[in-house]
């Protein structure tokens, strides 16, 4: 990058004038996957990105810098500790620094509307309110460190079916309410002092510190760009693709809320030329374009398609955002460009911490929970025990710097004394897991060697190669790389050596888009290249064969890939239009005698530990779940085992709700999401009792799946997603059709007993804004050991004979580490959106006169404290 810092005090406005058409046509496009465009002769530099929402990838899939990987989303909005989240934007913003990058792709402000969906994990919760307080705390934390999120999907990107063509049919009211309200809580709430965040809700002593730094005479500064920069969906409203959607980015961002920062489109998610530069969309990724091309753009300038008058605004949002963000962070920007991997103790603390602190424990039946020291013998088993998983799939996905998985986590923090013993049970696996940790090279590095040839004349791979690279990884993605000097078609070759430690019949897969054969010590063992059927949206082909290996035996393995067409175009079935090869093995084992010799250790242990769950080839972005259930024969083998052993533990990795048809049967179950690098350690500290559980579940967990609000909805038919539970959606759907769920929102246990107390609600407050109001009370530790409770606040509105949920999530605080037979006393502030409706007919927010009810409780089901709350006059307005 040069070094040239002039453009950090330039003129925009006298950039803008200084640039050529075709100059501003490529700022709004992208020369790569991750970077803007450069603009050398005027010292505009580029700046990078990266996703995603629980870590930093980097800018490459190909040869991944290894990252830290935190909880998922809904595990941190398990936590509701707004200070812990605003932590989580610091730590990843100094992520985001060592990987070169000042824009982090990041939070995803969707709404959970049905479990089944692919990108679940990625999101905060069914509830708007919840979304949208962790997603403020989130951005604060990134933005105050000079990174700026990009929130997304803006809007209604609730599920992955038929996701870039779909049109969400969603009430105004609905989508006023629930889809765009996280929006609405990050514009409110990310509001800046001296660096600290305010204006949420806070712990009381957090307040009056606030106040205490106002009072002594720094001026409250609330920044217009609060939000820095917003993505948008790939989806429809009314129609209209979202990225093209004059209503939602011009009459909606802008011209309501004031938004003057950047909206850049999802990756691949622009469909056209004109429209979304006219409807407000100023960068088109990634690179290079399909749409903002010199060709394509001055056309529609020569044909008054689009003025450069609107051009010029574009490019004026682009270069603003590109200097904020370089002023912010000039050393990153002019800097080597290098990406990094970030680790030390301090940072390890704090993934354990917030992953510990996202764990939901559900059901503990006669305090099986923590487990004793007296145990002689513990059993581990599940198909997840002994894998490392993480996160879900897609764009969360990361390459971790490290990771403890769960056997390793409980054996490490098991007290002395305590025998564990190990075996799978079942399988659950979609692929087969991956084998990088068993390759090298022919010279011993770890991982195997990637060769990129072009074709001669004939279409033969050449014999000289092009590039060269050692990958430590099995899953070669070159969606956001090529070397440089390749032909149209070319072919890679990966070789190394593959070394197992128990000798077995092992079942190897090859997944690929494209075309690739697999062979072992010469042999054909997989063609995935003469005929192929159809794949996944990740993964394109899938084809197994099973190969008899020896212990501590290496064996040549070797793929060979090509980009070209299988010879019959019409079996060219390749999912994704750039390379994606997997190559995987399992140590194939029988069914029935793996689910025997589980119950048969279960019997003579004193306690089970399952480790069940999903992973991110169930859960990812690019399509959704096709059932609730457990994948595989968990079901079965922990239902077998609960009747081997009466004290077993059921602990879930998924990132959003399962069923458990096992749930009378079993002891004790906690629901751990995907929890990142940090993942076993934190299951230990829960199951040791070195740490009292305090999650709280974000979403209601449905019995089965035809209780859920979306139910019969969650696809799309004919081009249309129908949204029609409305309002109605997560826990207020259950309290509207008194639907039993099988955990409800906001539910979690705890290894102590808390009560609440000493409810006051103060007086309506009104300003020029709108009406404020404060909720406070007490919460006692009655229990033996000291921990951590949510206080949540649900509201009722007056009855104005326009349908509303009975109950609305308005607030919550968290009294932290209470000591037995301690008190906390918390303070909770309300703002006027706590009161409001969406008025359809005057199109503007309304509060009504009348009765409000507060409701104070420990989950959507379980009510403490109740007081009313009269307004003698109402309010309305437009914006925010």
């Amino acid at each position: 990058m040069q070094d040239n810092r002039s453009f950090l005090e330039a003129d925009i406005a006298h950039l803008v004038r200084k640039l050529t058409t075709n100059e501003k046509i490529s700022l709004l496009g992208a020369p790569n996957w991750w970077n803007t465009t450069p603009i050398p002769r005027l010292n505009i530099p580029s700046i990078r990105m990266s996703d995603g929402p629980n870590g930093v990838r980097g800018s490459s899939h190909f040869i991944a810098q290894p990252a830290q990987c935190i909880p998922c989303a809904t595990a941190m909005a398990s936590t509701f500790d707004l200070d812990l989240i605003r932590e989580v934007g610091r730590f990843l913003a100094a992520e985001a620094k060592v990987k070169s990058s000042v824009v982090l792709l990041a939070p995803t402000c969707n709404i959970q509307r049905s479990p089944l969906g692919g990108r679940a994990f990625e999101s905060f919760s069914e509830d708007p309110y919840l979304s949208g307080t962790m997603a403020a705390a989130y951005v604060s934390g990134l933005q105050s460190e000079g990174v700026s999120a990009t929130i997304k999907h803006f809007v209604a990107n609730d599920q992955e079916h038929e996701r870039t063509a779909a049109d969400s049919v969603v009430s105004d009211r609905a989508l006023r309410e629930i889809y765009l309200y996280p929006y609405v809580s990050v514009r409110n709430g990310v509001v800046w002092m001296n660096g600290n965040l305010l204006g949420l809700c806070w712990h009381k002593s957090v307040q009056s510190q606030a106040r205490k730094v106002l009072e002594a005479g720094p001026k409250l500064i609330y920044d217009s760009r609060s939000i820095y920069a917003i993505r948008t969906s790939y989806g429809r409203i009314q129609g209209i693709h979202c990225s093209e959607n004059h209503y939602l980015l011009q009459g909606i961002l802008r011209d309501e809320w004031k938004f003057n920062g950047l909206v850049m489109s999802d990756w691949h998610g622009t469909y056209a030329v004109d429209q979304p530069l006219n409807a407000g969309l100023d960068l088109e990724m990634p690179g290079p374009p399909r749409w903002r091309t010199p060709l394509l753009v001055n056309h529609c300038l020569t044909s008054q398609k689009l003025s450069i008058s609107t051009l010029n605004e574009r490019v004026t949002n682009l270069l603003t955002f590109v200097q904020n963000q370089t002023k912010k962070n000039p050393e990153v920007v002019y800097g080597d460009g290098v990406e990094r991997t970030r680790d030390s103790p301090e940072a390890r603390r704090f993934c354990r911490q917030l992953a510990v602190d996202g764990i939901v424990l559900l059901k503990n039946r006669d305090g099986l929970l923590p487990l004793s020291s007296e145990i002689k013998k513990l059993a581990i088993i599940g198909p997840n025990a002994m894998q490392h998983i993480i996160s879900g799939g897609g764009s969360a996905a990361l390459k971790p710097s490290y990771s403890v998985c769960p056997y390793d986590g409980v054996v490490s923090g098991a007290p002395s004394g305590v025998a564990i013993e190990y075996t799978v049970g079942c399988y659950a696996h979609k692929y087969l897991p991956t084998l990088e940790n068993n390759l090298k090279t022919t010279s011993g590095e770890p991982g195997w060697l990637c060769t990129f040839y072009n074709h001669d004349s004939t279409g033969q791979p050449t014999t000289d190669p092009v590039a060269s690279f050692v990958i430590k990884d099995t899953r070669v993605k070159l969606v956001d790389f090529l070397p440089s000097g390749l032909t149209e078609n070319w072919t890679i070759k990966l070789t190394g050596q593959l070394t197992v430690e128990k000798t077995a019949p092992f079942e190897m897969g090859l997944t690929v888009a494209g075309r690739a054969k697999l062979w072992v010590n010469g042999e054909l063992a997989i063609d995935n290249w003469t005929k192929q059927t159809p794949g996944d949206f990740f993964y394109g082909q899938a084809k197994r064969a099973v190969i008899d290996l020896t212990e501590n035996v290496a064996v040549d393995v070797l793929v060979e890939y090509t980009n070209t067409s299988p010879p019959n175009e019409e079996e060219d079935v390749s999912s994704q239009p750039a390379l994606m090869l997997g190559v995987v093995a399992a140590k194939k084992i029988d069914p029935e005698a793996a689910i025997e010799s589980a119950v048969t250790l279960a019997q003579k242990c004193d306690v089970v530990l399952f480790v069940a769950g999903l992973t991110p080839e169930w859960e990812s972005e690019g399509f959704d779940r096709p059932t609730l259930s457990l994948p595989g024969r968990q079901d079965e083998v922990i239902s077998k085992l609960a009747a081997a052993n009466p004290n077993t533990i059921v602990c879930i990795q998924a990132g959003s709700a399962t069923s458990m048809p096992w749930i009378a049967d079993v002891r004790s179950v906690i629901q751990t999401w995907y929890l990142g690098n940090e993942v076993g350690n934190a299951i230990a500290d829960v199951l040791w009792g070195k740490v009292n559980p305090s999650g709280r579940l974000p979403l209601t967990f449905p019995i089965r799946i035809e209780d859920t609000p979306a139910y019969l909805n969650e696809h799309s038919e004919n081009g249309k997603i129908h949204y029609r539970e409305d309002l109605f959606v997560g826990y207020k759907h259950y309290h509207a059709r008194a639907v039993e769920p099988l955990f409800p929102f906001g539910f979690g246990l705890s290894y102590t007993t808390f009560s609440f107390s000493n409810l006051i609600v103060s007086e309506v407050e009104f300003h020029p804004t709108g009406p404020k109001f404060s909720v406070s009370l007490t919460v006692k530790n009655d229990g033996l050991v000291a921990g951590s409770e949510v206080a949540q606040l649900y509201i009722s509105y007056p009855n104005v004979g326009i349908t509303t949920p009975v109950h609305q999530l308005k607030g919550f605080a968290k009294a932290k580490d209470v000591a037995p037979g301690n008190s906390h006393d918390l303070n909770i502030e309300l703002d006027k959106y706590a009161l409001a409706f969406w008025d359809s007919t005057k199109n503007r927010w309304t509060i009504s006169p009348g009765t409000y009810v507060i409701h104070v409780a420990a989950s959507s089901e379980d009510f403490r404290l109740k007081e009313e709350l009269t307004l003698a006059e109402g309010f309305t307005w437009k914006g925010l």
